[in-house]
């Protein structure tokens, strides 16, 4: 199988659906822009948002069983995909690389 490099590349913050919406929480985000993971043989890498993983889980497993090239020629690299996390409030997108064994 091959590795998959999980790359944060960008953060938004809503602070006006915040303030519609959301209820008052004191722990938020970890995640910063920059921030990479490795996963090994398809699985969640230590230190991953276990909500931002539902929203990639299938992309990682299909690029680390060495496919790609989602709906026909969606990405320039087909070896990769740009995931977002299902958080509406402050949802981070993630690129995904298959980088090799």
């Amino acid at each position: 199988m091959k590795k998959v490099k999980i790359t944060a590349i960008r953060k938004a913050d809503y602070k006006d659906l915040q303030k519609l919406y959301e209820n008052p929480i004191e722990h938020t985000c970890d995640v910063f822009e920059g921030q990479e993971w490795i996963s090994v043989d398809g699985e969640k890498p230590d230190g991953m948002c276990d909500s931002a993983w539902d929203s990639m889980r299938w992309f990682v497993g299909e690029l680390a069983a060495g496919r790609g090239n989602f709906y026909d020629g969606w990405m320039k690299n087909p070896d990769s995909a740009l995931i977002s996390c299902n958080d509406g409030f402050r949802p981070v997108s993630f690129l995904l690389e298959m980088i090799g064994e």
